[in-house]
């Protein structure tokens, strides 16, 4: 069986897992977002950021977060606990380039609370969001997984 066909065999994971995945994850961003801003000593008295510099950062780690999860791990934590991973639409694993395509795309498919990329896995057949369509991702149940 060649790769392509192993994935048409694996269950695409549609809207349901893929929230309570986002929910995981934003639990630990938000947790390390809060010792960053409270440890770091970034908030005037009136909880304003007191330079851009700490917000810089914290967009960056947020996005090097799922970039690189799902690049070298096949998945955030909140997608590994769940036994779900994202695979490239032949089989094979997500490399860099996909991840950062996909993830650059996670602007759009956030919009409106993930509402918009909710839509597009909704009406594909793969269960694709936007960002996964043009990156050629698909999220699937993690078993058996060809290399």
């Amino acid at each position: 069986m060649s790769s392509g066909e192993a994935v048409k065999t694996l269950k695409h994971i549609g809207v349901g897992l893929r929230f309570v995945s986002i929910l995981i994850d934003l639990i630990l961003l938000l947790t390390f977002t809060h010792y960053f801003i409270y440890y770091m000593g970034v908030l005037t008295p009136d909880l304003l950021l007191s330079n851009y510099g700490p917000l810089f950062i914290l967009l960056a780690v947020w996005f090097l977060y799922y970039w690189l999860c799902e690049a070298y791990l096949g998945g955030t934590p909140g997608k590994l606990i769940l036994g779900i991973r994202v695979r490239m639409v032949d089989g094979g694993r997500i490399g860099l380039l996909a991840s950062l395509i996909r993830n650059l795309l996670r602007i759009i498919d956030g919009l409106f609370f993930y509402l918009v990329g909710a839509f597009w896995v909704w009406f594909t057949p793969a269960r694709q969001r936007l960002g996964d369509q043009i990156a050629g991702t698909v999220v699937v149940k993690a078993k058996k997984l060809p290399e």
